[in-house]
């Protein structure tokens, strides 16, 4: 293994079978955004969403996909020489991974592709003992989503963050009012269907218990685009909590419990967790005014 790459798995200490796949994929994640990072695809686009979190804002839990918005609305986006930059980095480190665009099937505004690697013959290139590799069945794949909206709402904020390994480089991301105010409109309008979204109130906590303040302009342009306003209102702090107690009402907190507990290390943070709990987190929801 190379000095950079013990660098990179040094950090996670793992120990258990998931331990090593959530540094897996946390690794991958990383080596991702330096590819990116030297295609200058961070002068086209901005990072958000959970993993943003959990790399450059400490979120205890780990996560799954990349998000990505365009600083600009842009239809005829190319991702494919990014995505070349993302394979070529993660070859460069030794890991055995295709980057597949996935062409849409509906216009959706989302421009999306995978990451996949084997499990187990990348988790040899880390480190991992080969009696823990081995648990994993032969054919298992990590894939990692990346998804790029090519059609931002407006009224976003972004901040430029570094990292300093592998080696020093810089990436755009939305501000924290902002990566909040995406995580509430998850929260009020993302479909679920037959499985909750757990992932989106443990952030919601998370936000909550740090004081961070949501940016209700961008959230309110948001949900203009999704449909989930009208535009001839104003989305003020007060109807935004009496929105997120309605919705509160319908979840199933079993099934959203079920969801988070892969991606975090202790399950007693979701002993609390019950429709009382997340409508008192309501009220500690702050914001910034129009």
């Amino acid at each position: 293994m190379n000095a950079a790459l013990k660098s990179l798995i040094d950090r996670y200490d793992p120990k258990t079978k998931d331990d090593w796949e959530n540094a897996l994929r946390e690794i991958v994640q990383e080596l991702a955004l330096l590819g990116l990072y030297r295609s200058k695809f961070y002068e086209h686009a901005a990072f958000y969403g959970g993993t943003a979190l959990r790399i450059f804002y400490g979120l205890q839990r780990f996560s799954e996909d990349m998000d990505f918005s365009l600083l600009q609305p842009n239809a005829d986006f190319d991702l494919a020489p990014h995505l070349e930059a993302v394979r070529t980095e993660l070859a460069a480190f030794d890991f055995d991974f295709e980057a597949q665009y996935k062409p849409k099937e509906v216009n959706t505004g989302i421009e999306s592709a995978f990451l996949k690697g084997g499990t187990r013959v990348n988790l040899l290139i880390v480190g991992a003992p080969e009696n823990l590799s081995n648990k994993f069945v032969r054919d298992q794949k990590l894939k990692i989503k990346l998804e790029v909206d090519v059609s931002p709402p407006p009224g976003a904020e972004y901040r430029v963050e570094t990292q300093l390994i592998p080696i020093p480089f810089q990436v755009k991301l939305f501000s924290e009012p902002c990566l909040f105010a995406g995580k509430l409109h998850a929260v009020l309008c993302r479909a679920w269907g037959n499985r909750v979204k757990g992932r989106d109130f443990y952030d919601l906590i998370w936000y909550a218990g740090r004081g961070s303040r949501c940016h209700l302009g961008h959230l309110q342009k948001r949900m203009e685009q999704t449909g989930h306003w009208d535009t001839n209102q104003i989305l003020t702090g007060q109807i935004l909590r009496e929105k997120l107690k309605e919705r509160f009402e319908s979840v199933d907190f079993t099934q959203a419990k079920e969801d988070v507990l892969p991606f975090i290390k202790e399950s007693a943070e979701l002993d609390l967790w019950s429709k009382e709990f997340f409508i008192g987190i309501a009220d500690r929801i702050q914001f910034i005014e129009q």
